[in-house]
């Protein structure tokens, strides 16, 4: 029993793990941002190892913590995402007075998203989106002498608490008509009753202030542009896969004979979150508000998949997520570097970018073209399983509005392509020296970008692991 408590909890055990080494340097002699970095990345790269053996499936505490192939997978996504990021903050980190609280701030936020994602319990997963929501609001504020960075930790605060009350009221909603938490059991007890709609409605509406949906979207952008960018990376990638990972099972499960009620639903979600994030995209001048827009625009199209209700668009939104976090990591990377050793942010600031910086230059195209869908990048693979997973229902109006908006999206790209490669100035941005973890951050995820598109294994694998209505 208490062998297989350690098997099950391995991963949740592993980050706890080194949430204590972290604490006992803080306590210990005073050490180099260099060296504290290396050990870190090092611990996370261990971390990211130890996820991919000695996993088992099952359940403990009454049901409320399960795990099996696929959540191991999600949690592998998610350790890969926070590995890259680190990587990436290299140059921003090399010179801040906080390096440790950093890291054990986003190692608190990503623990309680492994308990989200393991939970068979509404209150577990609400537990669990409390402990990953709230240490992010600290982290938003991490830029400590700039004003934006604590503004987008209030409105980070306000938006979260709004979200949570939403929330704890749907799921007492539910406890009310069902009386159990256990996703197993909640829907013998529900049907298409006023009293349950309006308990979807609200777990739904918590849901989507997490995601970004339109129009619970309004907190993104500013805290987007006032974070850190690291921080910024982490809340627009592992933040929102972890929240996607767990809204499917919930409405596959727990929601699972409200399904013709709540498809409606994401017909509507889908399209207004996908229309009005390509229009805000169009008119952003600010690199982070930009790519925050772009994300919301790129959630339209997961709930398009999710929509299909069937194994597919289950595979679909983890293939899209995995390609979403190389893609997304792979532009914030050259954007973290720029403003860490140059200060700007702007897409104006862009132009001439070719001519002194040719690598980051091409790694920040193929990023946009990913997220764009252009082929052959794997982002085009995955917008494609999810509008033929939407397609399922046969709603050809969905799938032909959303593959529209697909065209839309890449004007919004190739304006920053353009500014890249054929717009001149008299002051582009200086070489930039790109330190060695950060190039190998970029270098994974072009590699990641290229082989998850051109592999057809990767999607096979996760489509064996997923299952539907």
């Amino acid at each position: 029993m208490v062998t297989e408590f350690f098997i099950l909890l391995k991963q949740e055990l592993v980050i706890t793990a080194i949430i204590f080494l972290l604490l006992f340097l803080k306590l210990g002699k005073d050490r180099s941002n260099e060296s504290i970095l290396s050990i870190i990345n090092f611990l996370l790269f261990l971390n990211l190892a130890a996820g991919f053996f000695g996993n088992q499936e099952g359940m403990l505490f009454n049901e409320m913590f399960r795990t099996n192939s696929l959540i191991n997978l999600e949690k592998n996504i998610l350790n890969l995402a926070l590995w890259i990021i680190s990587l990436q903050s290299y140059s921003w980190l090399q010179t801040h007075k906080h390096v440790l609280e950093f890291y054990l701030l986003l190692l608190t936020s990503l623990l309680g998203m492994f308990f989200m994602i393991s939970s068979g319990n509404l209150l577990m997963f609400y537990l669990g989106l409390e402990m990953s929501t709230i240490p992010l609001a600290a982290a938003a504020n991490f830029d400590l002498t700039k004003r934006q960075s604590s503004e987008a930790a209030m409105k980070m605060i306000i938006s979260s608490a709004f979200s949570s009350g939403l929330l704890l009221f749907g799921i007492s909603l539910v406890y009310g008509v069902s009386g159990t938490l256990l996703f197993t059991e909640i829907p013998a007890h529900l049907s298409a009753a006023p009293l349950h709609i309006m308990a979807f409605v609200l777990v739904l509406s918590g849901i989507a202030f997490k995601i970004s949906a339109v129009p619970f979207h309004l907190w993104t952008a500013d805290v987007y542009e006032g974070a850190p960018v690291a921080v910024t990376s982490f809340l627009s990638v592992v933040s929102k896969a972890a929240v996607l990972f767990v809204f499917v099972p919930i409405l596959y499960t727990v929601f699972k004979p409200m399904a013709e009620t709540w498809y409606h639903v994401l017909f509507v979600l889908a399209l207004v979150t996908i229309i009005i994030g390509n229009l805000f995209a169009l008119r952003q001048n600010n690199l982070k508000r930009f790519l925050a827009f772009s994300s919301i625009a790129q959630v339209g199209f997961i709930l398009v998949g999710i929509s299909g209700s069937s194994q597919a668009g289950m595979a679909s939104v983890i293939f899209f997520i995995l390609v979403y976090v190389f893609s997304n990591l792979a532009a914030f990377g050259v954007v973290s570097l720029v403003s860490a050793l140059s200060g700007k942010e702007g897409v104006a600031d862009y132009k001439g970018f070719y001519a002194t910086n040719p690598f980051l230059s091409w790694v920040l195209t193929i990023a946009l073209f990913s997220l764009a869908g252009v082929p052959p990048t794997a982002g085009f693979f995955g917008k494609f399983f999810l509008l033929i997973a939407g397609a399922a229902k046969g709603n050809y109006w969905l799938i032909g509005i959303a593959a529209l908006n697909m065209v839309v999206s890449f004007y919004y790209y190739l304006r920053v392509v353009k500014a890249i490669f054929m717009d001149q100035t008299e002051t582009p941005i200086a070489k930039l020296s790109v330190p060695a973890l950060p190039r190998l951050s970029l270098y994974i995820c072009l590699a990641g970008i290229i082989i998850t598109g051109l592999a057809s294994m990767v999607y096979d694998y996760i489509y064996s692991l997923s299952y539907g209505l």
